[in-house]
């Protein structure tokens, strides 16, 4: 059978393809400790896992469920938006359940997108924006997130971009606290995309699963006036709550968006587990007590990887929020065989890493050209696998420059 035309410029996801040679690492003994993947490590709150062990032992729980999901977990999602980002949402009418947020990017882009248009994709950003756009048939039109503009949007180069483009420009993505970056937003940032989408009649898509790890201040796009009017956030209970293989996430809009994405989503599955929704109902209702271990436990390994990133000789920030720490690749000699990188001195670095010392660690450029001279370290890892390979690798990198 022949492919598809949407599959054109759209290969296997990079995590995907370097999960599985790690895997055939291990298998020939290098024991390879990854630092490139942002699955948390920690587990859920007792009484969530409780909740779901309870619930599923019921009867009665094991039936097809409402594409809009349970109204216990739109009400839990509701309540959770009003104490933590200050919007109010209607559970009924704009919140939709979702299978991972990664699921919504999806969705969005086949509800909105099709050829002849142009998506606004972050570079560098969540390589899925781009692969999601493209299977819709759109085109992404990329725009770059620079270090000296703390990768926030040039809206002037932005208005560039629109005026240019051979593709009718109707979408936007943005995601803050940023991926791969760790930047974090603010008010008047959010209050500018939605200016700037009413300016140009486009629709803003927020990516937000991070705005809990390792920042005091969550922020939606939704608290902005008139957002609703014109923005669809996302949002995950993956990172913020361990949850990550539980599949539990959530968009966020007008009731009138809510309906016509619900038009595709009905089409392609079905509702969640009814366990794991009530399950993520507990979740929501945890306290600030919550968030504060599980920063505890970030923020010290965070100290750590700063301490491997400095004796890599890389810059950074120490101001970045999320599950990861975005920093400057060092430089480092050439040697036969990456004289040359598909990802720039991101990509050299993170293979002279894995191949030398079985430490993985994600180049930059696998988010967009934008990031090929940096890399990104994750902290779902403990302290201690972080502290066994820090030393090592490093002084064998140190010792090759001399």
């Amino acid at each position: 059978m022949q492919l598809a035309k949407r599959l054109e410029g759209i290969g296997e996801y990079y995590f995907s393809q370097k999960l599985r040679e790690i895997d055939g690492l291990n298998k020939q003994g290098k024991d390879i400790i990854n630092l490139g993947i942002g699955s948390p490590d920690l587990p859920p709150h007792e009484e969530v896992i409780k909740m779901l062990q309870q619930e599923s032992s019921k009867p009665n729980v094991h039936a097809y469920q409402s594409y809009k999901g349970s109204p216990v977990l739109r009400k839990a999602m509701s309540d959770w938006y009003k104490k933590w980002y200050d919007v109010e949402l209607d559970p009924d009418s704009e919140i939709l359940p979702l299978i991972g947020s990664k699921e919504g990017i999806m969705h969005i882009c086949m509800t909105y997108f099709q050829e002849g248009i142009g998506v606004l994709i972050p570079n560098p950003g969540y390589p899925t924006y781009a692969s999601a756009v493209k299977l819709s048939g759109a085109t992404p039109v990329y725009y770059d997130l620079l270090e000296e503009n703390n990768y926030g949007p040039d809206f002037i180069e932005l208005k560039k971009v629109i005026r240019s483009s051979s593709t009718q420009i109707k979408g936007l993505f943005v995601n803050y606290p940023q991926m791969p970056t760790g930047q974090l937003p603010t008010r008047a940032l959010f209050d500018k995309l939605i200016s700037f989408a009413k300016e140009n009649n486009i629709l803003i898509i927020h990516d937000n699963p991070y705005s809990f790890i390792l920042n005091d201040n969550p922020m939606s796009i939704l608290g902005s006036n008139g957002a609703k009017d014109c923005a669809i956030e996302l949002n995950s209970l993956s990172k913020s709550h361990n949850m990550a293989g539980w599949r539990v996430g959530m968009l966020l809009a007008s009731k009138e968006s809510i309906d016509e994405v619900l038009r595709f989503k009905s089409n392609m599955d079905s509702g969640m587990f009814l366990p794991v929704q009530l399950a993520a109902a507990k979740a929501l209702s945890l306290d600030k007590n919550w968030y504060e271990q599980v920063n505890s436990v970030y923020r010290k390994r965070r100290e750590k990887v700063f301490e491997l990133l400095d004796a890599l000789k890389c810059a950074y920030s120490r101001k970045q929020a999320g599950l990861f720490v975005w920093a400057k690749a060092s430089s480092i000699p050439s040697k036969e065989g990456f004289v040359e990188h598909p990802l720039g001195k991101g990509g050299l670095l993170s293979d002279e890493i894995l191949y030398r010392a079985n430490v993985f660690i994600t180049p930059g450029g696998i988010f967009g050209s934008a990031g090929e001279k940096y890399i990104r370290v994750s902290l779902c890892t403990t302290e201690e696998k972080i502290n066994e390979k820090r030393s090592s690798f490093a002084g064998d990198l140190i010792r090759r420059e001399r």
